[in-house]
């Protein structure tokens, strides 16, 4: 697992799934810096970036969703970084 403090750790399947996903978020960027620099149509460009933010708002379902789970799932709720199943809802309808 992996952790900041003493807070919750996200499962090593769901971090490597997360890094996964953020290197390709990072590699759209740039595809569409390299659109903007070749003068791309606007439609093109607008295209990839709504791809992109629409992978990025993924990749923050999913820490969300894993968090909730172990806030559910973790017998010692201080566990949980002190968050409440409330707070985790909170933070999801942030990314919509």
């Amino acid at each position: 697992m992996v952790g900041y403090g003493d807070g919750m750790r996200f499962p090593d399947d769901v971090t490597d799934d997360v890094q996964k996903r953020l290197r390709r978020v990072e590699g759209q960027i740039r595809g569409i810096q390299r659109l903007i620099d070749e003068g791309a149509e606007c439609r093109d460009v607008v295209t990839q970036l709504s791809a992109a933010q629409a992978a990025l708002h993924k990749v923050g379902y999913r820490l969300v969703a894993a968090g909730l789970q172990y806030c559910v799932t973790s017998p010692d709720a201080a566990a949980a970084d002190g968050m409440t199943a409330e707070e985790f809802e909170k933070l999801f309808l942030r990314l919509g």
